[in-house]
């Protein structure tokens, strides 16, 4: 099968979606296993008994079926914002792709539908909120798996809108689907929400970690700062991964600066932390990251269902649905990426004092004009508000199921908290982008780094030099734009730049 990596994690799950559509022999495989289990007389949790803390009610075989059914509509009790649509797509396929690894048992007839809904893009509306990360995300899957029984609502093309399920089906000419015995639980257990979450994030983190590199150089140039803490010498005797790749990345861009030479007998002895311990602070986020990437990778790759089906035979119930091991990664995640915005929020505030040649507030004529003073002002909020959501949701836990379920990870509140950290620090990059870009245009005639001027050029095709007041949110909304779609690296690596 194919092994799902978090840096080509679109291409991968699609090709897992495509093999498993030509052949589902694991799947049929553990079926079989279920199947004979069914007609032994003995007791299996979640197939012919109740679940949680009816897990000792046994069902008579006549109501196995309606027991599936049930089972997706009672624990269909998610309310809050929906999850967006490239979220809840990686949801479906990364739910495909586990019950694909052949422990599952589920019947061939509830996944060949599940990878048809995949096929058409056919992406259910799933509430946000619901789950507390134990038992796997219960909630947010059993929306996920309500239309293969002709209940909830899925997406339009455009992610903007509900549509009926019964009308889509309809169109696509798809009857619902009868659930066969340990079909709903298969469904519902796993960790598919926070994984697709904690996949998404640090597959957009890649380029935006490198992205704080760039914006961090072009502040020290703006700045006139020392390289000279970047010096190799300096990370070879604490080396750190992180560290070193960073201190290597801003080296790369500095290379050719007219402004570096301008000032390289000024006497300055030392610049603030925030541009002469970039290398420890973006490196230790990178380092975290890196830590993040392959706690998810190996749950995406891993079975985290219960009961599990083998092939000797055996159902054997467990504990692979329990979230904790996300929990803690998608914490240390957010907390990473939170100081990558804390630190450029502190390069902004410089590049606003007034240092070295730079007018005050980044326009020459101040008093009438109040320059870059207030998209400091909203780095610094979004900087302070995601110090609350950096509080471990990991350290949590309220018990469930009359305490059966006596322990959980929350794991889907760090997901979701994760994901709101990571757009915070999107938009305090974009407003150092553009607080630098204009720090950068006084230091003309000089050029900066070769990196550093191919970073300018693509901000300055989007987004002009101003020197009077206006309606900020005309550059603020490109600058995000460009941070989301990583134009700026891009541009960077295809000019032959090596970021790492």
């Amino acid at each position: 099968m194919v092994h799902i990596r978090v840096e080509s994690l679109f291409a991968d799950l699609a090709r897992s979606v495509d093999e498993l559509e030509r052949d589902n022999s694991r799947v049929a495989a553990s079926r079989a296993v279920v199947d004979a289990a069914l007609g032994d007389g003995a007791s299996y949790y979640g197939i012919n008994t109740g679940f949680g803390a009816l897990a000792g009610k046994r069902v008579e075989p006549d109501r196995l079926a309606t027991l599936q059914k049930n089972l997706l509509l009672s624990h269909a009790v998610g309310v809050g914002e929906p999850i967006p649509k490239s979220i809840a797509r990686l949801m479906v396929q990364l739910k495909i792709h586990a019950l694909g690894l052949g422990y599952s048992g589920v019947s061939l007839e509830t996944f060949d539908r599940l990878v048809s809904l995949a096929r058409l893009d056919l992406v259910p509306v799933i509430p946000s909120r619901g789950s507390v990360g134990a038992s796997g995300d219960l909630a947010p899957l059993a929306h996920m798996a309500l239309p293969l029984i002709g209940f909830g609502s899925f997406w339009n093309a455009e992610g903007s809108a509900a549509l009926p399920v019964a009308d889509v089906l309809r169109q696509h000419a798809l009857e619902p689907i009868d659930l066969q015995p340990k079909d709903g639980l298969s469904l519902i257990n796993g960790t598919q929400m926070m994984a697709a979450y904690g996949a998404y994030v640090l597959n957009k983190a890649l380029d935006l970690r490198r992205l704080a590199d760039v914006t961090a150089a072009m502040s020290l140039e703006a700045l006139q700062g020392s390289i000279r803490p970047f010096d190799a010498r300096i990370h070879e005797i604490r080396p750190h991964a992180g560290q070193r790749a960073v201190a290597a990345n801003v080296r790369s861009m500095l290379v050719d600066s007219e402004i570096l030479e301008s000032h390289r007998h000024c006497g300055k002895v030392q610049d603030p932390y925030s541009l002469r311990c970039v290398p420890q602070v973006h490196g230790a986020s990178r380092d975290a990251l890196d830590y993040a990437v392959g706690v998810v990778e190996t749950e995406m790759n891993a079975v985290t269902d219960n009961p599990l089906v083998f092939d000797d035979g055996s159902i054997i119930s467990g504990g692979n649905f329990h979230g904790q091991p996300l929990a803690l990664a998608l914490d240390f995640a957010a907390i990473a990426l939170a100081e990558l915005a804390s630190i450029a929020e502190r390069r902004i505030y410089l590049l606003l004092a007034g240092h070295d040649g730079l007018p005050s507030l980044l326009m020459r004529e101040t008093g009438i004009n109040s320059g870059f003073m207030i998209p400091q002002y909203t780095a610094a909020a979004l900087v302070s508000e995601n110090k609350v959501l950096c509080h471990p949701a990991s350290v949590d836990s309220i018990p469930t199921s009359q305490g059966q379920e006596d322990h959980v990870s929350m794991g889907s509140v760090s997901a979701l908290k994760l994901a709101q950290v990571f757009s915070n620090v999107q938009s305090v990059l974009a407003i150092e982008l553009i607080t630098a870009a204009q720090a950068l245009d006084y230091r003309t005639p000089l050029r900066p780094g070769r990196g550093i001027e191919m970073a300018h050029e693509v901000i300055r095709s989007v987004i002009p030099h101003r020197e009077h007041d206006y309606f900020f949110q005309e550059d603020l909304i490109p600058a995000v734009a460009l941070v989301q779609s990583a134009g700026v690296v891009e541009r960077l690596i295809a000019e032959g730049l090596e970021l790492a």
